[in-house]
């Protein structure tokens, strides 16, 4: 029984995860030749100040943002 687990910034719309929930089952019976009543999805959300990147919170990027103060482009390493 697979069980699949998502986390995800709030905001999303029920539809939006119920579709999300539908096509992810999809691809695990396909995939993983199980049925469909044995995936188990778990979705957690997260508010702006519980998810972080690089340092920042998504609240402070999104304050960056707005000032007109976006994220530098990440630097491609060395060849």
């Amino acid at each position: 029984m697979p069980i699949i687990e998502m986390h995800l910034l709030e905001g999303r719309t029920v539809e939006q995860k119920r579709r999300a929930a539908a096509a992810i089952t999809a691809a695990a019976v396909e995939s993983l030749g199980v049925r469909s009543d044995q995936v188990r999805i778990l979705i957690t959300e997260h508010g702006p100040e519980n998810f972080s990147v690089a340092g920042k919170t998504s609240g402070e990027r999104a304050e960056q943002a707005a000032a007109g103060n976006p994220e530098p482009p990440a630097l491609e390493s060395a060849r």
